[in-house]
């Protein structure tokens, strides 16, 4: 997959979560790397990388002078779906979200637990 079109579908993800979401996104990124550039535990990918200080550290009226990022690595995600074209939209949609909740300062063990609920 081309990566105009990979970056299309992370674009879709985002504009497709719920309003009140997206409205609450302030000096957030989201960007797409080939691959990821730091050591990875062996047997691991890393799909996806919040970057920042999540929204419920800094509270209501503190605004960070630095953006928060959020990179979606295209080389992972096409790996793990061996090219499937609706797999690797599925992913990319998980994947934006699972980021997007650590913004919001879900951690990863509390996103485990919601989705075995």
């Amino acid at each position: 997959m081309e990566i105009e079109e990979f970056e299309e579908l992370v674009k879709q993800a985002v504009a497709s979560l719920p309003q009140f979401f997206k409205d609450k996104m302030e000096n957030v990124e989201v960007v797409v790397e080939e691959w990821p550039t730091m050591d990875i535990a062996r047997g691991r990918l890393l799909l996806g990388l919040y970057q920042g200080l999540p929204k419920t550290v800094y509270g209501r009226d503190y605004r960070p002078t630095i953006g928060d990022k959020i990179t979606i690595f295209k080389g992972p995600i096409e790996w793990i779906s061996q090219g499937n074209p609706n797999t690797v939209k599925k992913i990319v949609i998980d994947t934006v979200e699972h980021e997007i909740a650590h913004h919001f300062g879900i951690s990863d063990q509390r996103l485990w637990e919601l989705k075995k609920s």
